[in-house]
């Protein structure tokens, strides 16, 4: 005759038991896929913290052997701006007023961090008696981070006073 016949709990049974393996299955690929993603991009953000600190020590020994020649070392052209508006909006023109609201300065004291290319350096020209700015290294972006920086976590403003809560948050390694 045919098969024995099972209780319908135990076929709901077994196919949940199924159902799960497979979701089990699933999960264990996508974890494996994860950690190697993760495994890339920490060895990435390695490799650019190596590449990092051998610019600094080739800008180091520039530095030294224009000292050692008697002569001045001049950094190369820099790529990043750092721009705080230090004067009010009153009293100025509307073309001077519309650029420091397209480089996001719209009230005192607000400060932005631009790439260098020709059209930040002439909007530049344009505003430079409203603000003030300089080319910032790793040290002094840091300090202002930690110092200003805030982000969002659970919906709620944490200042950014180490970058354990930028590695808890956005789940990135920090390196330096």
């Amino acid at each position: 005759m045919g098969g024995e016949a099972k209780p319908e709990s135990l076929l709901k049974r077994e196919k949940r038991n199924e159902e799960w393996e497979l979701a089990k299955m699933q999960e264990l690929k996508a974890a494996k896929k994860n950690i190697e993603n993760w495994k890339v991009i920490y060895n990435r953000a390695k490799q650019y913290a190596k590449e990092y600190e051998a610019q600094e020590k080739e800008l180091i020994q520039l530095q030294r052997e224009a000292k050692l020649n008697g002569g001045f070392y001049v950094d190369p052209k820099a790529k990043l701006l750092f721009i705080i508006q230090i004067c009010g909006i009153n009293d100025m023109h509307p073309r001077t007023r519309k650029i420091l609201q397209l480089l996001r300065l719209r009230q005192i004291f607000n400060g932005v961090f631009l790439k260098v290319n020709k059209a930040t350096t002439n909007m530049l020209h344009r505003v430079e008696p409203y603000v003030s700015y300089g080319y910032p290294n790793l040290k002094s972006v840091r300090e202002l981070i930690y110092k200003r920086g805030y982000g969002k976590l659970n919906k709620q403003r944490i200042a950014l006073t180490d970058k354990s809560i930028v590695e808890k948050v956005c789940t990135i390694s920090c390196l330096t």
